[in-house]
């Protein structure tokens, strides 16, 4: 048993070497950007070193879908799985990042295309089944600025991009991946999600996939090649909850 353990970590150590490690996660605090319908983060210091007290430990109050989260079938389906019944098997897959950002620049409320797929693909051969799909536009470069977030007009609709019907349903059903991501607040581009039309994210839980919100320094990262790690902790019957992201390239 210890011979294997420790070959393990041998083979691990030496894959490791010399790889860059990038944070996709931005640290979550009260005042942050989030959903409207949402409360603040609450947090409170029951006991503190700098009051005496022997060791320090904080009280907090958040909603499941907080800062960089997960968000699990069972976040829209009804008898989706919950974040206990996501296997560890799946928290570390091959990374693709789909890089939307000029478009983004020049309207923001720009979606992936197809062609922007294809194009994806002519370079780097198909999106591999079991991967992790990030979108990538530059939109986390606004955090924590919740109005630069929302990006609201006069008559407060929100303009921020998000995903499309058609490439969703090309990664989810035709190069089976197992999870996507975003930078944005939501999968629903903000035209979308202003009229309370969450449908984009809808299908994707319903295909039994699970999504991490709010990432963060995909600009940092190759659109192909690298591994993303997505852990979080384990509340039974969780409907989402604050994630730790990586990437290994």
């Amino acid at each position: 048993m210890e011979t294997t353990s420790t070959a393990v970590w041998d083979a691990l150590k030496g894959a490791l070497a010399g790889r860059k490690f990038t944070d996709l996660t931005h640290a979550f605090h009260p005042g942050q950007p989030h959903f409207p319908a949402f409360p603040d983060e609450t947090r409170e210091a029951l006991f503190d070193l700098e009051r005496g007290d022997g060791f320090t430990a904080h009280r907090y109050s958040i909603i499941g879908q907080w800062g960089t989260h997960v968000d699990p079938p069972s976040h829209f389906i009804r008898g989706g799985r919950t974040l206990d019944r996501i296997p560890v098997q799946e928290m570390i897959l091959p990374l693709v990042v789909l890089d939307i950002t000029d478009a983004v620049a020049a309207d923001p409320d720009a979606t992936p295309t197809m062609e922007d797929v294809r194009r994806w693909e002519e370079r780097n051969g198909a999106v591999p089944e079991g991967s992790f799909v990030a979108l990538r536009t530059g939109w986390s470069s606004r955090w924590p600025d919740a109005a630069a977030m929302a990006n609201r007009d006069a008559e407060g609709i929100s303009h921020t991009p998000g995903w499309s019907r058609d490439v969703l349903a090309f990664l989810i059903e035709e190069r089976r991946v197992t999870a996507v991501g975003h930078e944005q607040t939501d999968t629903d581009p903000g035209q979308a999600t202003s009229r309370q039309d969450f449908s984009l994210e809808t299908y994707v839980l319903a295909q039994g996939r699970w999504q991490i919100e709010l990432l963060a320094n995909l600009g940092e990262l190759p659109e192909t090649g690298a591994a993303v790690v997505a852990s979080w902790p384990k509340p039974q019957g969780g409907s989402g909850f604050p994630a730790r992201v990586f990437a290994l390239s």
